[in-house]
């Protein structure tokens, strides 16, 4: 089989195994995403191993792993899309407290694990780090799939994750640059700057310039000219993010979804974007999650190990960011929703992780169990919301809480219009 005909072959394995997994998850009454991240599983290195088949070509495993990074881009550029710059910004105080918390425990409890198990200063530091790195993209999906990411925990819920992302990042940074010898006042600083410039020159752009841009382009004769144009913002966000942010690129994707949702030209960018996304893209992502693993590496004598660096992430996530949101202003109910949907750690802690184990701050032992954590968390986080979104369990905790429930932002008309992510 040529190059070509066997990254066919692979798509195609992919694209109708996250369709039929997802189909089989609704069925079960869980979240679409749940069955695409565990026919990942089965596919990839743990059990069947479909990228190392042999007649496929070892260099198509990082092709596909490219195809599933657009479809985390697209992902948020369509979570970024759905909300307003105002309902975000009438949430900053319950982001921003979440946020902060929600990094804050979890980076103190793993320090202390990993000096508890014998890890030195270093290693112990950025256990506590990998251990605070979020991944919205789960979470987003399950909330989009349950029509809730319009609530006010939703739009908390991305707030926090912006903010974690700008702090873990933040933290990772100067901690390298420590660790190399070069972690200056004046280098912390430069990258407080970086960051600092890029949301400020990223917002001014996308109030007073990107409107002009899309409506000229949407106007221009040309086929699909809308959805391209906006494919190219979302990409350039993502770029300058990385590049001149020192940012994660998602989190570029997620400010020019948000940018654009404030043009005219909104539902049509939407509805071109959707498809693009989930026929071809995001399934491609999450199943790729399950095949970057393989749980065949894990070492039982690192199981104790394992099981308490799981139960550390999950509390200190679940508890950090929850306590924030309550600081913030949020309820019971929805400060334990928020920090739920804060748990899972998907490819931002396997890209953390990954930078440590290239620098030799963890073993391979200490790789294995930090990727089984990330597996752990982002598996459970997708029933668990659901679990917590459930019409039965919100009525219980309003009785219990004595609050109002978080009233939905959009519209009916707004929901109906909208196509169902699958």
């Amino acid at each position: 089989m040529t190059l070509f005909l066997q990254l066919a072959f692979l798509l195609s394995i992919i694209l109708l195994s996250a369709k039929m997994a997802g189909y089989l998850s609704i069925r079960m009454g869980q979240p679409s995403v749940l069955g695409e991240l565990l026919v990942g599983i089965i596919l990839g290195p743990s059990i069947i191993n479909v990228l190392n088949l042999p007649f496929i070509e070892h260099e198509l495993a990082e092709t596909v792993a490219k195809l599933g990074e657009l479809g985390v881009l697209l992902l948020m550029f369509l979570a970024g899309l759905e909300l307003h710059l105002g309902e975000m910004r009438k949430n900053l105080r319950v982001a921003a407290f979440a946020g902060l918390m929600g990094v804050f425990w979890p980076v103190l409890l793993g320090w202390g694990a990993g000096l508890l198990f014998g890890l030195n200063q270093p290693a112990s530091i950025f256990l506590g780090l990998t251990l605070g790195a979020t991944s919205v993209s789960i979470s987003a999906q399950t909330l989009i799939e349950l029509k809730a990411l319009r609530t006010r925990v939703g739009l908390s819920l991305l707030g926090a994750a912006v903010f974690d992302d700008i702090l873990i990042i933040l933290l990772l940074s100067v901690f390298l640059a420590l660790q190399g010898g070069g972690g200056s006042a004046s280098d912390v600083l430069l990258i407080v700057v970086r960051m600092i410039l890029f949301l400020v020159t990223s917002v001014a752009f996308g109030l007073w310039i990107l409107p002009w841009v899309i409506r000229r382009f949407a106007k221009l004769p040309i086929s699909q000219g809308l959805l391209t144009v906006s494919l190219v913002i979302m990409l350039t966000y993502g770029i300058a993010a990385e590049y001149f942010g020192g940012m994660a690129a998602i989190t570029g994707a997620f400010l020019a979804g948000l940018m654009l949702a404030r043009t005219h030209e909104k539902e049509r960018i939407e509805t071109g974007m959707h498809a693009l996304a989930y026929g071809l893209f995001v399934p491609i992502f999450f199943v790729n999650i399950g095949l970057s693993i393989d749980l065949r590496e894990f070492q039982l004598q690192g199981l104790f190990f394992t099981v308490v660096i799981i139960l550390v992430a999950v509390i200190g996530k679940w508890v950090g960011s929850g306590w924030g949101a309550r600081l913030g202003g949020l309820s019971r109910h929805e400060s334990i929703q928020l920090g739920a949907g804060m748990i899972s750690r998907g490819e931002v802690g396997l890209i953390v992780a990954s930078v440590g184990m290239k620098d030799n701050l963890v073993t391979a032992e200490e790789f294995s169990a930090i990727v089984v954590m990330v597996l752990v968390t982002t598996l459970i986080t997708p029933p668990i919301l659901r679990a917590l979104f459930s019409p039965k369990e919100d009525t219980i905790m309003k009785k219990a809480d004595n609050v109002e429930q978080p009233v939905e932002l959009s519209t009916p008309n707004e929901d109906a219009k909208k196509p169902e992510a699958s």
